[in-house]
């Protein structure tokens, strides 16, 4: 199971990488979807997937091992505050688009436009 999150993991930051790099303000946030999601996984994985085992209390007559909530709170959290920064990046995108008429990144470059 790591090893395919792993793979995912290194897809999804591939392709979030690839997604910035690109000229079109619509792809540049795609990209910063994807790595966030690349980053919430990331840290699901490195916390340890212990299938079947609660939270926090183990099972009646099971072992005392428990998945460990930290990493679980931490992707919480971040999905929160990735909704928010893509919501002001979407707001600030479509004002640019606004002030400039284009979506190409080398077009906005220009301080006359």
């Amino acid at each position: 199971m790591e090893i395919l999150l792993a793979v995912v993991i290194g897809g999804l930051y591939a392709a979030g990488f690839y997604m910035v790099m690109r000229r079109s303000m619509v792809k540049v946030i795609i990209g910063l979807v994807l790595l966030g999601h690349a980053a919430n996984l990331l840290i699901f994985t490195v916390g340890g997937l212990n299938r079947g085992a609660p939270a926090l209390v183990p099972a009646e007559g099971a072992a005392p091992v428990a998945t460990d909530p930290v990493p679980q709170a931490l992707i919480l959290t971040a999905i929160v505050i990735g909704f928010g920064i893509q919501a002001f990046a979407l707001v600030l995108f479509k004002r640019v688009y606004q002030a400039v008429g284009s979506v190409d990144l080398d077009k906005i470059r220009t301080p006359d436009t």
